[in-house]
């Protein structure tokens, strides 16, 4: 099979085929590979999109540089919610790696972006790097965008970590607070525990 050829593969129908293809880029890659995957991300066909933001989730670090670059400075809304999934792809396969400063200042510019969907994808990439964005998710509960604070609460209610609950706790016992925001926090605290308790068994 020619590289071409497992390109389109990436748009098959078949999604076993498809991450065949993916594992096969990933492993077999040359300097052109990178390129050539950040190029599918402006690309209209949402299959063939995400196959390539998968593909570079298996790469891994090295595929970092250009994907924050991206994230942080295309004009392409499309590309840079793809890059910050590519970058939540890379943590969640490489979860022994310490995810780079870089990325995390590339996503935590992201919280800004005029587009949601970047906003959101950047939310969910954070809560999948885990305790390290912590910091990152906390400061943004002061972005006043109400879609992207319960975003941040739910990342916030799935990281298992305790300091988590300080900023959930508060949230959930306000009773002024706004009512979406409130119910969220008490559902993520909720889940939290719950994570944190699962956690303690596993290593007991």
């Amino acid at each position: 099979m020619t590289a071409e050829d497992l390109y389109q593969q990436l748009k098959h129908k078949n999604p076993r085929l498809r991450e065949r293809a993916m594992r096969q880029i990933a492993s077999e890659r040359t300097a052109d590979t990178i390129p050539q995957l950040m190029g599918i991300l402006s690309d209209e066909d949402v299959v063939y999109r995400r196959a390539a933001v998968q593909a570079l989730g298996l790469i891994g670090l090295d595929a970092v540089p250009v994907l924050v670059e991206q994230l942080t400075s295309s004009d392409n809304e499309t590309v840079r919610a793809s890059c910050a999934k590519a970058l939540a792809a890379i943590a969640l396969n490489f979860p022994e790696e310490n995810f780079p400063k870089e990325a995390l200042a590339g996503l935590q510019t992201a919280l800004k972006d005029p587009n949601p969907v970047v906003k959101i994808s950047a939310v969910g990439a954070l809560g999948t790097v885990g305790p390290p964005a912590l910091d990152i998710l906390v400061e943004a509960m002061t972005i006043d965008d109400i879609a992207l604070q319960v975003a941040v609460i739910n990342a916030l209610g799935s990281l298992g970590d305790s300091k988590a609950a300080e900023v959930l706790s508060p949230l959930a016992n306000n009773e002024a607070a706004d009512p979406y925001i409130r119910e969220s926090a008490i559902s993520a605290l909720s889940r939290l525990e719950q994570v944190i308790n699962f956690k303690s068994k596993a290593s007991s």
